[in-house]
Parts: C-alpha cells; structure tokens; sequence
C-alpha cells in the first residue's frame, strides 16, 4: 500500500462520529512507536512533520521512515505538513511525496491568508495532494508556532464558508481553545473547549472535517516522571481527554498530538537514566521510550479519538 491523501478517512470519521489521530513524528523510535500501536488496533493514522522536524531530521530520511512503516503496517497512512507557513515550504514537501500540506496563514491578514491559502490548493490538487487550512490563531508554542495569548483569537464562524468557497481547501483547523505546547494554561485556569463555535462551524459546513490543533492532554504521568527524575516542569494543564472525545464526535476528523509525545518520552528516558546512570547505549533507553509512545498513542486511539478498528 502507498501513502495516501486523509480525503476518504475523513469522509468515514464524519460519518461515524470519531476522529483521526495526527501525531508529529522526528525520528524512527517515534515514528515506530506511533505506527505500531496503530497496527495492533487497525487504526487508520496520519502522521505529521513540523518545518523543525524536516530540518532536524532531513526530508529524505523522514520520508524512508514513513515508507518503511507503510510497508510494516500495510495501514493507509496520511504524510502531513504540519503548520506549512509559506507557498515555497509547501511546494517542497509536495514534489518530495508528501500526501497532505498544511498552510497556516492565520498569522497574515483575512484576505491574504485567503489569497496565500488558494494558491498552495492550487498547486497541490494539480498533484494528487490535500490542503488543510487555519482560520483563527491558537496560542502557546510548539517549534517554530509561538502565538502569545494577546495574538490568539478563536475562529469567527460567520467566516468559513466564504473562506472555504474561495480557498477550496479540504478541511479546516479552527481555533476553539486549544493551545500549543504544554504549558497551555494559568495555575487555576479551567480549560474550556467552545462548543458552541464548533457546532455552529458544523452547520455552515456540513459534512466538511474540522482540525484541531494543540489537543495534548498533558498526561500527569509523564510530568510527574519528569520531575521525579531530575525535572523541574511546573504543573501543566492539557486539554481533558472528555472534551476531545465529544469534538470528534461532532464535525471534529483530525486531532493532532504532539507535545504528549514529547513528555512520554522524555520522561521514560529521564527514568531510564536516573536508574541506570552507567548505561550509555542508546538502544537501552530508547526502547523504553518506544514502548512508552506506543502505549500513549494506544490510549488515544481508543480512549480519546475511537477510531481503532477503522482502518
């Protein structure tokens, strides 16, 4: 099986009142990780790269990766652009075998973002690929994404159809309350996704998929790892595990996970470390880590996004 574009997983997702897991990936235990656990449950996945991550890991060996798990997992997986902030960055993750691009001109004017948007979606239907538009900025910070809470501002409903109409792009990440990054709210905040947004979003677009961005939960586990093994992480909110399950069961078909990737991670190898400070091979310590993101990425394709046995 080849790569393949989210088009007919999101048709399904809607029409069945769940939502396709998006998981940033960096690197192969990251990736294998993910990949594993979503074979084990017949789950259909998307896997995304950041700009950071494409510099950090080359194109190239990102792409090998992905075509490897492709081949392991004979699952349809999504390769997706995630946060694309120029037609040029676009462009070359398109020619180089990417499924799906993002392009996120939330940050530019409305009707610059429209023009900028419209033409990646040009470009990228005359090549067999998907776009995913933003309207509305979240706040937080993730790679090169960092929107300071005075910036952010949630979608204006009364403003998608036009901007879908006039951009043709295939779903679209709105801004609900979702944040980036960890720290995504204040000591004593409750976190509170809009529903009332999104359902009006539902009815001015029905049957179009809706993402959304900065949906870790912030796991306590993996902080509580962290700072009992040489951390020092304040404590962190995430978004409840509750209220991502109801948005995709609304018009909700792509929740992407990131930073919960990072904490299960990282606080695995902190572990790891801490009991074992004479090792240093580094299959010692990553396999830990690599069975700590498979059993998150498990949690929430059961748990939170209910697409397992959707493949």
């Amino acid at each position: 099986m080849a790569l393949v574009t989210s088009t007919e997983m999101f048709k399904k997702a809607y029409e069945g009142g769940y939502a396709i897991g998006a998981f940033n990936v960096n690197n192969m235990e990251i990736i294998q990780g993910i990949t594993e656990a979503a074979k084990e449950l017949n789950a259909p996945l998307i896997l995304q790269v950041s700009s950071g991550a494409r510099k950090y890991a080359n194109h190239t060996y990102l792409m090998k990766l992905v075509e490897a798990a492709v081949i392991e997992t004979g699952l349809p997986i999504c390769l997706h652009l995630d946060h694309g902030d120029t037609f040029e960055l676009c462009k070359s993750c398109i020619d180089g075998g990417f499924t799906s691009v993002m392009i996120d001109g939330s940050h530019h004017s409305y009707e610059d973002n429209i023009a900028l948007t419209r033409k990646v979606v040009e470009y990228a239907h005359d090549h067999g690929v998907v776009v995913e538009g933003e309207l509305g900025r979240l706040a937080g910070i993730e790679d090169d994404v960092n929107v300071s809470d005075a910036d952010a501002s949630y979608t204006q409903p009364d403003q998608v159809q036009d901007f879908v109409e006039r951009t043709g792009v295939d779903s679209l990440a709105i801004a609900i309350g979702t944040s980036h990054g960890a720290y995504k709210f204040k000591p004593g905040q409750k976190p509170q996704l809009r529903f009332d947004i999104l359902e009006e979003v539902g009815k001015r677009l029905p049957g179009f998929p809706i993402v959304l961005h900065g949906a870790s939960s912030v796991i306590p586990e993996y902080v509580q790892m962290i700072n009992e093994n040489g951390g020092n992480m304040p404590d962190a909110i995430g978004i409840p595990e509750d209220m991502l399950r109801k948005a995709a069961t609304m018009a909700v078909c792509k929740i992407n996970i990131d930073s919960d990737l990072r904490l299960a991670m990282t606080g695995t190898i902190r572990k790891y470390f801490n009991e074992h400070p004479d090792h240093f091979d580094p299959r010692q310590y990553l396999k830990p880590a690599r069975e700590a993101i498979k059993k998150m990425v498990a949690h929430k394709i059961v748990d939170v996004l209910g697409c397992d046995g959707k493949a």
